[in-house]
């Protein structure tokens, strides 16, 4: 180990922990751990209060189940939202492949219709207009992917019932 003069070797030193702020007591934390429907708020709160009681970080680890850090993140939330901190929001999720202006375009092309002259098909299929998306404005998407966008637009995938080619149209 190198000393540099003057300097002496430093101790394990841990940082302060975050204070847990002191509106919510150990019983109130335990009342609202008692009337939550939430299991995963409920057992951070049961962890939070034995902070609250005096417990060590340690122990409140032990009964969440977690590590220090993550009861640093709990503490973190707890005192910036309160309980309501607690519970896990749903995920963002990733962003939309087709902004409102795309979509806007996308639904005037299907409600137009096609024309075989200038599209070259006679009826829209998801491959033509994912490729006219592309052409047009410069987006990258499945078919897959447009299928979705296309069904939460309100649109139905409509097919034409098949018939056997020896089949007798007068029989029908």
């Amino acid at each position: 180990m190198i000393h540099f003069s003057g300097l002496e070797p430093e101790e394990d030193v841990m940082a302060a922990p975050v204070p847990l702020r002191s509106d919510y007591g150990a019983e109130a934390l335990r009342a609202l751990a008692k009337v939550s429907r939430n299991p995963a708020q409920i057992r951070l709160l049961l962890a939070l209060s034995v902070i609250s009681a005096g417990g060590s970080r340690l122990e409140a680890a032990e009964i969440g189940g977690v590590g220090l850090q993550t009861v640093r993140d709990w503490v973190l939330a707890f005192n910036a939202a309160g309980p309501d901190g607690l519970i896990d929001g749903k995920a963002p999720g990733a962003r939309p492949r087709l902004n409102a202006g795309q979509r806007d375009f996308l639904k005037a092309l299907i409600e137009q219709g096609s024309t075989s002259a200038a599209h070259g098909v006679v009826r829209w299929r998801l491959c033509d207009l994912a490729q006219i998306l592309v052409e047009d404005q410069s987006v990258s998407i499945s078919e897959q992917t447009l299928s979705r966008v296309l069904r939460a637009m309100g649109y139905r995938k409509l097919s034409a019932r098949p018939r056997h080619h020896a089949q007798d149209p007068d029989a029908a």
